[in-house]
């Protein structure tokens, strides 16, 4: 959801950079501020439906936290984190299974030696409002796989219980994390009591009844990395990141581990498309009326985690995945190996204007669809996340 989208918010490894947009120049933005200064930002949120400005920090052994900047105001307000409950003395071991190398950090697939479940906050990964007929809801995606609601604007958290206690939960794993990690908050725009989450590594869930049950929808799904008679397990699929188109809710695309995937019928279903030069990558971004408009940042995956021979370039399809276009100019000529994570790209509330970030600090804003990009900043510290506010 977006404000105004004549700020863009960019979360980095050094703090949350604050940018504005000039009102007769749409290539030119310019910094107005950066909070946080040498901290994690790892999440952050524009709400839409008051205006508030979100920031979630991971300070390693200091903790994680979270801070809000309400409309109008000047100073960031401390809120509570999400804080797990007392882990049962019953809940101490979980079946190990093949772990996928998905994320920002190499996993090791050679050995799956069991893991004690963690029942402690590692990360806020995703923060996302509830929906319009819900002020002052939030919801929390977290490491290690929680997902957490607030619906006192983040005064206060409660862990979804029904989903934390799914059996499944045991076998969800490590998507580059040690842990596994819920990365996508859908809020369907027709009905706020359906909520779709996605987890890395554990597919895609659904709930009808905000949160009081679930159940899993990956069907469609393959995980090349699993031995053949459990690819299509939807338990073990890596969606690396899960979008939804606001005005075509029932369509839903997915940048996953091994490919694309999109679902025509509210994500109960998934079918595989290939694109050139790469079918792997993190990130994906889905036009807000036009269903079929979605684009990508193709790269080499697993151990490697760099753009198809070192080419940085943004894909978009505008038939539903049948064809695909390669843009690159205004991005850095090879060899270029910036790595663009999960939510390091985004488009605005008109479908025409996008912003990119990338590992190595480069800060890309598209004022046509993604054709042309207009380089913001090519110094920033790591981005992992971007947003229009």
């Amino acid at each position: 959801m977006n404000v105004n989208d004549d700020r863009l918010l960019v979360g980095t490894r050094k703090g949350l950079f604050v940018y504005e947009a000039n009102d007769t120049n749409p290539r030119s933005w310019k910094q107005t501020a950066h909070h946080f200064i040498g901290e994690p930002v790892t999440a952050a949120l524009a709400d839409a439906r008051d205006g508030t400005l979100y920031a979630a920090l991971n300070l390693g052994h200091f903790g994680v936290k979270l801070h809000r900047l309400p409309a109008g105001a000047r100073e960031w307000e401390p809120c509570t984190t999400p804080v797990y409950p007392p882990q049962p003395e019953a809940d101490t071991t979980t079946a190990a299974a093949p772990q996928p190398a998905s994320a920002q950090q190499p996993a090791n697939t050679e050995t799956a030696e069991p893991r004690e479940p963690l029942w402690s906050l590692e990360q806020i990964w995703t923060l996302e409002p509830g929906g319009a007929d819900q002020p002052g809801t939030l919801w929390a995606g977290t490491i290690p796989g929680g997902l957490f609601r607030s619906d006192d604007r983040g005064e206060t958290w409660t862990l979804n219980v029904p989903l934390w206690n799914r059996p499944e939960r045991r076998e969800w794993m490590g998507g580059g994390y040690d842990h596994a990690g819920i990365h996508s908050v859908l809020v369907d725009p027709r009905d706020s009591r359906h909520v779709t989450i996605a987890v890395s590594s554990g597919g895609v869930w659904q709930t009808n009844d905000s949160g009081e049950s679930w159940r899993q929808t990956a069907y469609g799904m393959q995980a090349d990395y699993m031995p053949p008679e459990r690819r299509e397990e939807p338990n073990v699929q890596d969606p690396h990141r899960v979008v939804q188109c606001q005005g075509a809710p029932d369509t839903l695309w997915t940048q996953h581990h091994c490919g694309i995937f999109r679902s025509t019928d509210g994500g109960e279903h998934w079918g595989r498309i290939e694109a050139q030069p790469s079918s792997f990558g993190f990130a994906v971004a889905v036009h807000p009326q036009d269903p079929d408009t979605a684009w990508f940042v193709p790269a080499i995956k697993d151990a490697y985690r760099i753009p198809v021979d070192g080419r940085l370039v943004v894909t978009r399809t505008r038939d539903g995945g049948r064809t695909f276009e390669q843009f690159s100019q205004g991005l850095p000529p090879a060899p270029a190996y910036d790595l663009i994570y999960r939510h390091g790209l985004v488009v605005d509330s008109t479908g025409t204007r996008l912003a990119m970030g990338s590992t190595t600090g480069g800060l890309w804003t598209s004022d046509n669809a993604g054709e042309t990009w207009h380089e913001i900043s090519a110094h920033l510290p790591p981005i992992y996340h971007v947003s229009f506010a």
